[in-house]
């Protein structure tokens, strides 16, 4: 790739982070499983029918608008835009939201000659706004990119809101990819970009990041039956056709283990409620996120990249994600940033003494802005 992921290289190589508060996705379920007697020689070339079965359940669609894959939501991400970008050379610009997660601005870069940025301003809790996507969308517009609930400030976007964006969308003929893996949290409080509009939304989501699933790299999107259709035909052109093993632990998870997964879930309630406790004692400002287990946090100092990189790491052990990483605009320039975005999903529930990890972190801003006086 041309554009590799900033954020993603740094997440992978970061060492001693005893106390990490980088993940947004839950950690620690392990789970017995009892798929039975199962012929390995299977696969299929539009996904095990059981499993789209049961998702089409989940997210009320039919099952030929469900799209499932072993490659995750990001990898999803990246063949959806890819595919996109294909089918009409003549559109290619495309509009990525700002602030974003990085690596969805990088798949788009590779993909489009030109990407524009809708500003989610958090003077507006970080809404989207119709009317400036009507003002930076043209004709040559062919993808609009989202996050719902937004990434990293966790606002939901109402249907309302979406449904206007899909308005636009429709005048200028482009289509809209909406990560809405964060909506697993709460999958009823958060509307899809394709219940708003099903022609043009697409959505990529996984149980990765709400029930401890990180292993299991299954993917899904809901999309048109032609869209769908045309994303097997490229999995069949890339990989081949789809593993059944991963699909099948799926259908058993969807079927027997709803309720172990949200029992995993449900851990974090407990931690959530904390970590606010925590942030209004120390009086620090953050976007309250209703529905998964990151917080977008204002700390006291001006680069958090440093605080992070420079001292929290080295000196405590400590690890939260440098808000820069979600505001590089169209290069990989490392702007200073007051933010972090602060994850609960590697904080063990079940451990007693998992305040420690709150008590260090507040060592950590207080020790930093008493010795640089920053």
């Amino acid at each position: 790739m041309k554009y590799t992921s900033a954020y993603l290289d740094w997440y992978n190589n970061v060492a001693n982070a005893r106390y990490d508060f980088r993940s947004s996705g839950l950690s620690y379920l392990k789970y017995r499983l009892d798929l039975g007697e199962v012929d390995l020689s299977v696969n299929y070339s539009h996904g095990n029918p059981q499993t789209a079965e049961l998702l089409s359940r989940r997210y009320d669609v039919q099952p030929e608008c469900v799209f499932i894959s072993s490659e995750g939501a990001s990898g999803q991400n990246a063949r959806i835009i890819r595919n996109i970008a294909e089918r009409n050379r003549t559109k290619n610009e495309a509009v990525v939201e700002y602030p974003t997660y990085e690596p969805l601005l990088r798949q788009v870069q590779e993909h489009f000659v030109k990407v524009k940025r809708l500003e989610r301003k958090p003077g507006k809790k970080y809404n989207l706004d119709s009317d400036e996507l009507r003002r930076l969308a043209t004709r040559k517009t062919g993808l609009l990119v989202l996050t719902n609930p937004h990434a990293p400030s966790g606002a939901v976007s109402s249907r309302a809101e979406l449904e206007e964006i899909c308005d636009v969308a429709d005048e200028l003929d482009f289509l809209i990819l909406c990560d809405e893996i964060y909506a697993e949290f709460d999958r009823k409080a958060v509307p899809t970009v394709f219940s708003a509009d099903p022609e043009r939304g697409i959505v990529t989501t996984s149980f990765t990041k709400a029930y401890g699933l990180g292993g299991l790299k299954l993917g899904t999107a809901l999309a048109s039956k032609e869209l769908v259709g045309e994303l097997y035909r490229d999995v069949l052109n890339t990989v081949g056709n789809t593993p059944n093993v991963v699909q099948l632990i799926a259908a058993e998870l969807l079927s027997k283990g709803m309720d172990c997964l949200e029992k995993h879930k449900e851990k974090w309630t407990h931690m959530k409620k904390e970590a606010e406790r925590w942030l209004k004692r120390l009086k620090l400002e953050y976007y309250p996120n209703t529905v998964s287990v990151t917080y977008w946090v204002e700390l006291p100092m001006k680069d958090t990249f440093r605080w992070i990189n420079d001292y929290a790491i080295p000196d405590y052990g400590l690890a939260a994600v440098p808000g820069t990483f979600f505001m590089f605009k169209d290069d990989y320039e490392i702007a200073k940033s007051n933010m972090i975005r602060l994850g609960l999903g590697n904080v063990n529930p079940d451990e007693r003494d998992h305040s420690t990890a709150f008590e260090t972190l507040e060592k950590a801003i207080n020790t930093w802005s008493q010795n640089s006086g920053s």
